[in-house]
């Protein structure tokens, strides 16, 4: 049997969030009263405290640091085959040499 995932809008993650930041209710309170899991409530939550304003964006869109981390590391993957491709050409060379 397969299940679909609910999806919520941003606006009720917000107003879930608020139910715990502003208006003093416990996670599980809180979770429990809008039908939720209280460890999804909790992410929810540790998302918007931590979100500086992002939170809450969605499935494959990636912050600004996000994005620049995921290019050095592409960046960073190709430079290192590079340098093992030169050591390989210098090693060929210093021997054809001899």
């Amino acid at each position: 049997m397969l299940t679909t995932r609910k999806k919520y809008s941003k606006a009720f993650k917000r107003d879930a969030v608020s139910l715990v930041a502003a208006q003093g209710y416990s996670g599980a309170e809180a979770a429990r009263s809008l039908s939720l899991h209280a460890t999804l409530l909790g992410r929810w939550v540790k998302e918007a405290q931590a979100g500086e304003g992002q939170a809450f964006r969605g499935n494959g869109r990636l912050t600004s640091e996000q994005a620049e981390l995921r290019r050095l590391k592409v960046e960073n993957t190709r430079l290192k085959m590079e340098k093992d491709i030169l050591k390989k050409g210098t090693v060929f060379f210093a021997a054809e040499t001899k």
